[in-house]
């Protein structure tokens, strides 16, 4: 009865479960399986100066599975730029989640990693760095110092980047970013399913003046007690605490034996700290009755700031787009979601993670196997290079040879008759 009874919780549970997502909407969701070229369109930016990279169909090295495939930048030094109409959404009064996975193959040394969301008319075949959109999303690296998540948002025609210095992943297994924009105008930012950071489009953009100032004409009051401790009012010196001497004879000293008072004077104990005297005399501290904290400056309302209730409210997306440079290509671009249930979000990472190990064990093995061949090339090189060495040490002891016999037959023959001086 009791298995009958887990059973029919468990049933109703998952029933729950899909409920749930039944009322959710995935507007777009991307494995670049078999027939993604129909839905992705190739921008020629770039193609007439020959700065135009290629994308290539693969799961990349070292990959968990080898039949979850991606789109790859398979060229260096070059713009990318590839985009898919998808079917036209708002984002008003709902939830909206975009996620995608990106997995850096090469150290790209300086470039993208990032996604765009693209409203109104866009020529795909011109997509381009200009062209604007209404979120860019993702990773962009550049040398050690630049490892930045960037979270950009359009809003009235102006971009705004986000405020924080968010940092993005830079090894090169495949990572998760979810970047998740409520009604509310809060968000989250998670890498890998776990929360990156969260916030308010209110705080963490400069999109509108702030609710809040600081009050610059506000001034401390005269009477604001910021002493959290005072001199004890009533405390009362002790008598005779004055007259307790700073050193006294030391009580252990003893006249030497040669002492001689005639020749040396009257014998007098060296001074040392009197361990009863308290320095000078001061009043306990005790806690301020009065105390109201340190004084801060007051917030104020700001006359200039206008509230907009549609602060989080995107122009109606209709193109979802890649649009990158890097200097070393090699990165696999996979996995786009864009839908307004975080739930779901969730549980795609959690699906394609479910092969985590495999890659990591796929990549620390294709790490030896490239270190293994990094040392046997060194190898041969040194061994190149002292073959290099021995072979120039004997032509230097060769010729030196030839210019000793040189020197000798001429001296031989101005002394010698010539047929003696070769043999």
């Amino acid at each position: 009865m009791a298995e009958l009874v887990g059973f029919i919780a468990i049933f109703f549970l998952q029933l729950s479960f899909l409920f749930h997502f039944s009322l959710s909407e995935i507007i777009f969701e991307e494995r670049f399986e078999d027939g993604w070229h129909s839905r992705w369109v190739k921008s020629d930016w770039k193609k007439s100066e020959g700065k135009a990279g290629s994308f290539k169909h693969t799961a990349g090295q070292w990959s968990g599975d080898p039949d979850d495939k991606g789109i790859q930048t398979s060229t260096d030094a070059k713009h990318f730029a590839i985009s898919a109409m998808i079917p036209e959404f708002s984002n008003k009064n709902r939830t909206l989640v975009l996620q995608y996975s990106v997995k850096f193959e090469q150290e790209i040394e300086c470039g993208g990693g990032y996604i765009k969301l693209l409203s109104g008319f866009v020529n795909q075949k011109k997509f381009s760095g200009d062209t604007p959109y209404s979120v860019m999303f993702g990773p962009d690296l550049c040398g050690t110092d630049t490892k930045k998540l960037h979270v950009i948002l359009s809003y009235q025609g102006q971009n705004y980047p986000i405020k924080k210095d968010l940092q993005c992943e830079t090894d090169k297994l495949t990572h998760f970013y979810t970047f998740i924009l409520r009604p509310d105008a809060t968000y989250s930012i998670l890498v890998d399913n776990r929360e990156r950071d969260s916030g308010s489009m209110y705080t963490d953009w400069d999109i509108l003046p702030p609710r809040k100032i600081k009050d610059v004409k506000a001034k401390k009051p005269a009477d604001w007690e910021d002493r959290e401790y005072i001199d004890d009012p009533n405390g009362v010196k002790p008598e005779g605490y004055d007259s307790i001497p700073a050193e006294i004879p030391d009580p252990k000293a003893k006249k030497p034996d040669n002492w001689d008072e005639e020749e040396d004077g009257i014998w007098k104990p060296p001074k040392i700290p009197n361990p009863a005297y308290k320095g000078p005399w001061k009043r306990k501290k005790i806690k301020n009755p009065n105390y109201k904290g340190k004084w801060k400056t007051p917030w104020i309302d700001n006359p200039e700031f206008e509230d907009d209730p549609d602060l989080y409210v995107l122009k109606p997306i209709k193109y979802v787009g890649i649009e990158v440079w890097q200097v070393k290509g090699g990165s696999v671009f996979d996995n786009i979601l864009i839908c307004d249930e975080p739930e779901y979000a969730k549980q795609v990472v959690d699906e394609i993670f479910t092969n985590r190990e495999a890659e990591k064990e796929a990549f620390e093995e294709a790490e030896k196997v490239r270190k293994a061949r990094e040392e046997e090339e060194a190898q041969r090189a040194r061994e190149e290079g002292e073959r290099r060495r021995r072979e120039r040490g004997y032509d230097r002891r060769h010729r030196d040879r030839e210019r000793y016999r040189d020197r000798y037959r001429r001296v031989c023959i101005s002394l010698v008759p010539i047929s003696l001086c070769f043999h």
